[in-house]
């Protein structure tokens, strides 16, 4: 059964997890488009996705711009707090709810919702309480590869969708 919602941490899924910073004190991060698929397959069935990060930036925000994502909550310490206000608004449940996050800040999150996955490189502390482990690290692409295994145990051939 597909979700209703998609949730997905940013840095250490989206990004390889690195901070840049140049001499002048820009900070850069590093995207895979290959995750824009990811949402574009999210749109073609419907499910809206939404960002819940621990960090506060216009990069992220224009990231999330560019791909239309449907929520962006940034700054975020209690994820769990935000999903829950968000699904009670929407009037569905956590179990509803696919999440990828990578790390502690992701993982009560992780616990509670309905489908849940975690990048390759993620620590073993982290694997060990999703459902799914993506084959790509974080920043390789592991949103998409997240959206796509969803759509399969769903039964859904990707290909109808192109």
């Amino acid at each position: 059964m597909l979700p209703k919602l998609i949730l997905t941490d940013i840095d250490g899924v989206w990004t390889d997890g690195g901070m840049y910073y140049d001499q002048t004190g820009n900070e850069w991060k590093k995207f895979n488009t290959s995750d824009s698929a990811g949402v574009l397959f999210a749109r073609k069935l419907n499910i809206p996705v939404g960002i819940i990060t621990g960090e506060d930036t216009q990069i992220v925000a224009k990231r999330a711009s560019k791909l239309k994502i449907d929520l962006l909550f940034q700054g975020i310490q209690d994820k769990v707090k935000v999903a829950q206000e968000l699904v009670d608004d929407m009037g569905i449940d956590l179990t509803d709810v696919a999440y990828i996050g990578d790390d502690l800040g992701d993982l009560q999150l992780l616990k509670k919702v309905g489908t849940s996955a975690a990048p390759a490189n993620s620590p073993d502390y982290i694997k060990k309480h999703v459902h799914y482990v993506t084959n790509k690290a974080g920043g390789e692409g592991a949103f998409r590869e997240f959206v796509e295994w969803i759509i399969q145990q769903s039964g859904i051939n990707i290909e109808d969708l192109l």
